[in-house]
């Protein structure tokens, strides 16, 4: 076996059994080695996951507003419902209304969004979850398919949201696009990039995740301009840490370290000389703080010959087991206003149709409340935005207001109608991923039938 082929065996072995770490920032993945990537691109697009992490409470997000219905949950959560009174502001008026006369209201701290949702640019995804394949309520019951493993538990639920696999996987479906858009980017490690810390959202077969924190890359040591207040000093350590070895290992390590240096270089110079944003953010906001060094990244994407980039954004606090009337409203204004200011931003820049945000959460709630909070669940409601989205519309099927009706399977924990991966084919699909290519980054996809692939939101 050659020296290149050894090297290439034992990356691909690491990479395997996780000595790198599954999903390890770029700065030190020793399993960051690319291949040839499956697709090209001429024009520009990103993905941005807003995950909400802890298990988004689904009905107090999006709440009936039919009289009908909302009467059925406010029975159901008499300690945490909205009055219907304060929701009458946020009240939806879909292009396509619903049938049967339902109605849906936005959490009244999601106002900030009406305005996008009636321009068309922001649409609802109803009743969306993890799922191995399609699934009823009776053959949940019956045990008759395969299930989601660990249903109700937050790491392998977020991880199989991000992944198909439960906790412990070794790529997510974010980076699996990125597996096959890579080569086609002028810095290929500026493909999954990750403002939220780690995520195997990102992580590709190949691809790696460039981690970058609200005022830029992570630096490491090194990327000090002076050592001692020597800035000759300091180019020869640099020196000294490219430098090639003769031990593969220790050779993989320098590598590393010296695209990490040039890349930190690289997007700091971009993004000094980049567009200065207008648009204002949300101060006191970490999920605006991450959504605007986003933008900017995206503002910079052409200095940086990008063709394709999917991004990782994210918020915790969402599992409101009580004190739900007090956290969730602030958490809601948190995700409400940065999204709505990082929408306005891409307009600013000129790439609003080029750009789509989606949120993700680990699973949704009980509609039954437990006293003060609500429990964890399963499906759960979702927001697409972004310029190209076909959007004041509903998508994906309304769920019956119920404990133990015909779409939970108790205490309204909803059972999906739409599974993750037809959510995510969806938006893999306006990416450039082709039909064929869909079961590489989906694993489940097949088992869904091919005109409900593309669920038309965007």
């Amino acid at each position: 076996m050659t020296l290149d082929q050894s090297r290439r065996a034992f990356l691909k072995r690491s990479a395997a059994l996780g000595i790198a770490g599954a999903a390890t920032p770029f700065v030190l993945n020793l399993a960051g080695i690319g291949e040839a990537a499956a697709a090209t691109a001429t024009d520009y697009k990103a993905l941005v996951c807003v995950f909400l992490f802890g298990g988004n409470d689904y009905a107090n997000t999006l709440t009936p507003y039919d009289t009908t219905s909302y009467n059925a949950y406010q029975l159901l959560r008499p300690n945490i419902a909205y009055a219907r009174t304060d929701l009458k502001a946020t009240a939806l008026d879909p292009a396509t209304p619903l049938a049967g006369g339902l109605q849906y209201a936005l959490a009244p701290a999601l106002a900030p969004l009406l305005p996008t949702f009636d321009a068309g640019k922001l649409a609802v995804m109803l009743n969306v979850g993890t799922l191995v394949q399609p699934t009823t309520k009776a053959q949940y019951l019956a045990k008759s398919v395969k299930l989601p493993p660990k249903l109700f538990s937050h790491n392998d639920q977020q991880s199989f949201w991000q992944a198909s696999s439960p906790e412990g996987a070794s790529s997510g479906w974010g980076g699996r696009m990125g597996d096959l858009f890579q080569s086609g980017n002028g810095t290929a490690t500026l493909t999954c990039i990750n403002a939220s810390g780690n995520a195997v959202f990102l992580t590709g077969k190949t691809a790696i995740q460039y981690s970058i924190t609200s005022t830029g890359p992570i630096a490491l040591n090194s990327n000090s301009t002076t050592l001692f207040g020597s800035s000759a000093a300091n180019a020869a350590l640099r020196t000294l840490i490219a430098a090639p070895r003769t031990e593969i290992l220790e050779n993989e390590l320098t590598r590393v370290t010296k695209r990490s240096l040039d890349t930190y270089t690289q997007v700091t110079t971009a993004l000094a000389a980049g567009p200065t944003i207008t648009t204002a953010f949300p101060t006191g906001n970490s999920l605006a703080d991450q959504l605007k060094i986003v933008a900017r990244m995206i503002s910079v994407g052409q200095e940086l010959g990008a063709k394709r980039q999917v991004f990782f954004v994210s918020l915790g606090g969402f599992d409101t087991h009580e004190n739900l009337v007090a956290a969730h409203p602030p958490l809601l204004a948190k995700v409400a206003s940065a999204m709505k200011a990082f929408y306005d931003a891409t307009v600013e820049l000129g790439v609003a149709d080029r750009v789509t945000a989606f949120t993700a959460s680990d699973f949704g709630r009980t509609l039954v409340n437990n006293s003060t909070g609500s429990d964890h669940g399963w499906g759960s409601m979702h927001f697409i935005l972004g310029g190209a989205v076909k959007g004041k519309k509903f998508y994906g099927t309304p769920p019956a207001i119920a404990n133990n009706g015909p779409d939970d399977v108790g205490q309204g924990r909803l059972v999906p109608t739409t599974g993750v991966d037809q959510y995510a084919a969806t938006l893999a699909s306006w990416f450039g991923v082709s039909d064929a290519n869909l079961s590489t980054v989906l694993p489940y996809i097949g088992n869904y039938s091919p005109a409900s692939h593309n669920l038309g939101f965007v």
